[in-house]
């Protein structure tokens, strides 16, 4: 069977092809069929809400869905904006949903949450990027679910004055923005970006809540070289960031950036040992790694390794 996908989104038609390549044994995944599947997609459809696991076509939704795990994405599912690498419609959005949150909340009741990741289109033609949104989601899952632990994975919040103030003041426990890859691809990568600007809106939120933990991530496999790799952990470390995950770019479709080359899990591996020893608390590297990819177990190694170093 051929490993080229159709294409998913009339906006990116005008892109030239890229013939998707055919995927290592290391990187294979089986197709999701577990009951427990079954069940967290239809709770997330009763509640009306949309995940990136979905959205993005993560490679691992069977096994983090069978754990009742999912990431939600609020502010409806189509985004202002049109990175190469995103499999998330991009377009006109419709209307924020005012019972958005209330579905957030009554979700992470529902399934009995321990650790909960929302995030978020870009919505760009928002006066506050979303932030409101956010705030109220964090807060329904504090009132219907209080034993649950929040992250959040914003967009960049460009010229949205305020909105990353109130997103740290509706006190999630971790606030995660991905740098996604290096400076040099932005402009083909990540167009709508601008690299200097994520960086210091997670040395933003740090500078505002020093007890808050902060999380970014990058993709590999998309040209970049080792050392670029390295200056933007250097980079991440001189903003504060507690938590790094790494993984292996994945082409969605024909139509969005090729894959460069896939990395060897050896290559991670030293990926994860370099962070380590440029102080990082946690650091998930794989090919398979995801932002949220075993969200809820690398928020205890979090906790654990801060509480360890400031014994």
């Amino acid at each position: 069977m051929s490993d080229i996908k159709p294409l998913r989104h009339p906006e990116k038609a005008h892109r030239p092809d890229n013939p998707i390549q055919r995927k290592p044994d290391w990187i294979r995944v089986k197709a999701p069929t577990s009951k427990q599947y079954a069940e967290t997609r239809d709770k997330l459809r009763k509640n009306n809400l949309h995940t990136v696991c979905e959205e993005a076509a993560c490679p691992n939704i069977g096994e983090c869905w069978t754990r009742s795990h999912a990431t939600v994405m609020i502010l409806g599912d189509i985004c202002t904006r049109g990175c190469a690498f995103c499999n998330v419609a991009t377009g006109k959005p419709r209307p924020v949903d005012p019972l958005e949150p209330e579905g957030v909340g009554r979700t992470a009741a529902e399934m009995g949450l321990k650790h909960m990741v929302i995030t978020s289109v870009d919505r760009d033609d928002l006066e506050d990027g979303g932030a409101d949104q956010f705030a109220r989601s964090i807060q329904r899952v504090r009132d219907m679910s209080p034993g649950t632990t929040i992250e959040v994975l914003t967009p960049d919040f460009r010229d949205k004055s305020g909105a990353l103030d109130v997103v740290v003041g509706a006190k999630p426990d971790v606030f995660n923005h991905n740098l996604e890859t290096v400076p040099k691809l932005y402009p083909t990568i990540r167009p709508g970006a601008r690299y200097y600007h994520s960086l210091r809106l997670l040395d933003r939120a740090k500078e505002s809540d020093s007890t808050l933990f902060t999380k970014s991530g990058i993709m590999v496999g998309l040209g970049e070289t080792r050392l670029e790799v390295l200056q933007v952990m250097d980079d991440l470390r001189s903003a504060g960031v507690d938590f790094l995950t790494i993984g292996q770019y994945l082409q969605p479709t024909v139509k969005h950036a090729p894959v460069d080359r896939f990395v060897p899990p050896d290559e991670f591996e030293d990926y994860a040992s370099v962070a380590q020893s440029k102080g990082f608390l946690h650091v998930a590297s794989t090919p398979l790694t995801r932002s949220s990819y075993h969200a809820d177990a690398d928020f205890q190694a979090l906790r654990e390794a801060r509480l360890r170093k400031s014994a």
